[in-house]
């Protein structure tokens, strides 16, 4: 019967209380310091992938992937503009908008704001922002009322209600610097919130209001949804040239990209710092075996002398390493999984209990921590920190089976 001899002595060693202490401390600390950086790595990873999910499915879902906006005036054909864009290969839909900076005023207060005019029959076409509209959807807005829907953080700022009146102070016109600045009284039709940033800082009103106040025939800006977001430059280019009228293109890259960027590169240094802890866990490996190893010299000089070879030495003490990584990287890799799953809701109840808020919305575009787990990231950090677990068993493992049976025996007498 074939019985795994290296592997049944390392399990004892392994499990075996050791004559020094402190080898046993240095033991449990290797454990507990793999499980640390096992842990700690897949909460920060699902971290980023919680930020990168939020980044898609919030932010991207509420700005136009990508935007074409005329240089000079407005769309000649806008109706034929629209078709082209939407038709384009990539492409799932396309709106028009015009976009308008200026300043809110409600008795005392002011808030500088980009108000975006749409389309309410087609701007869920490129967004969706009508899912965030409390009490109604774009039908609020109705064309001729100067209506306005702001979120509800601007709105909080001016100290404004649904249904009160407020006002819009524009620029002068380009070249008309010495006029004063237009002023148009708005109605609050509604609020929004998503939950960002952007409740700070955008508004939305009705593009045939806007065509008003601006004196323009058509709209200076289509919108666009497209299926690939990480595509959407390179795409928002090629709509554009297709088109005869000189276009701005510009797309959530040029604007948000900064974004998808640091989640990015803070996923890339997280995977090196934190494989760095779990190599300085593993060097508490090789202290442990080193010091197995000078504990049970006696121990391996007897098993040299009854035919014990230098392979089945090294497997005993490399078996005995790889079971205390094995321990770390599986109790990490638990602990990690279990935190991440429920990292949302353990932040929360933090903020609630200090009563204060980690993400603030008015300075990233969400307000609570995400966190999103993939199993197969967690499979990759479990699987590469047992084998540098393993990979720091050599050096023990290559020491004990040099061992001199006859100085040690002899030593021993």
């Amino acid at each position: 019967m074939f019985r795994p001899l290296a592997l049944f002595i390392g399990l004892r060693y392994s499990q075996a209380k050791h004559k020094n202490k402190f080898v046993s401390f240095i033991s449990i600390a290797s454990i507990l310091g793999i499980s640390l950086g096992v842990a700690v790595l897949i909460v920060g990873l699902s971290t980023m992938n919680g930020f990168e999910k939020a980044l898609r499915e919030q932010m991207l879902a509420v700005i136009p992937h990508a935007e074409l906006e005329t240089v000079h005036g407005s769309f000649r054909n806008l109706n034929r503009s629209l078709q082209q864009a939407a038709d384009y290969p990539g492409v799932i839909g396309a709106s028009p908008y015009i976009s308008l900076n200026g300043l809110l005023q409600k008795d005392n207060e002011m808030k500088a704001l980009q108000i975006r005019a749409v389309m309410p029959e087609s701007e869920n076409n490129v967004t969706a922002v009508e899912q965030y509209i409390k009490g109604g959807g774009w039908e609020l807005l109705e064309e001729g009322q100067n209506a306005i829907i702001l979120g509800k953080s601007a709105a909080e700022k001016l100290d404004i209600n649904v249904g009160d009146s407020l006002i819009l102070i524009l620029p002068p016109a380009s070249g008309q610097h010495l006029k004063a600045p237009q002023q148009i009284k708005l109605t609050l039709a509604a609020l929004f919130e998503m939950g960002g940033q952007l409740d700070n800082a955008l508004g939305f009103m009705h593009i045939e209001d806007a065509k008003q106040i601006l004196g323009m025939q058509s709209a200076n800006g289509i919108a666009l949804k497209v299926e690939d977001v990480l595509n959407a430059q390179i795409l928002a280019r090629d709509v554009g040239y297709s088109l005869s009228d000189y276009l701005y293109i510009k797309s959530w890259i040029t604007s948000q990209g900064y974004l998808y960027q640091d989640i990015q590169m803070v996923k890339s240094l997280m995977y090196v710092i934190l494989l760095l802890v779990i190599a300085v866990a593993c060097f508490n490996i090789v202290s442990t075996l080193v010091m197995a190893v000078n504990e049970k010299k006696g121990d391996i000089a007897i098993l040299k002398t009854m035919g014990a070879s230098k392979w089945m030495l090294r497997g005993i003490f490399i078996v005995q390493g790889a079971f205390n990584g094995l321990i770390g990287s599986l109790l990490g890799a638990l602990i990690g999984i279990y935190l991440a799953l429920n990292l949302t809701d353990i932040i929360k109840f933090i903020e609630n209990l200090i009563g204060h808020k980690f993400l603030s919305g008015d300075i990233y575009f969400i307000d609570f921590l995400p966190s999103q787990l993939i199993y197969s990231q967690v499979v990759v950090v479990t699987v590469i920190a047992f084998v540098m677990s393993v990979l720091s068993t050599v050096y023990p493992a290559w020491r004990a089976s040099n061992v001199e049976p006859a100085e040690e025996l002899g030593f021993s007498h």
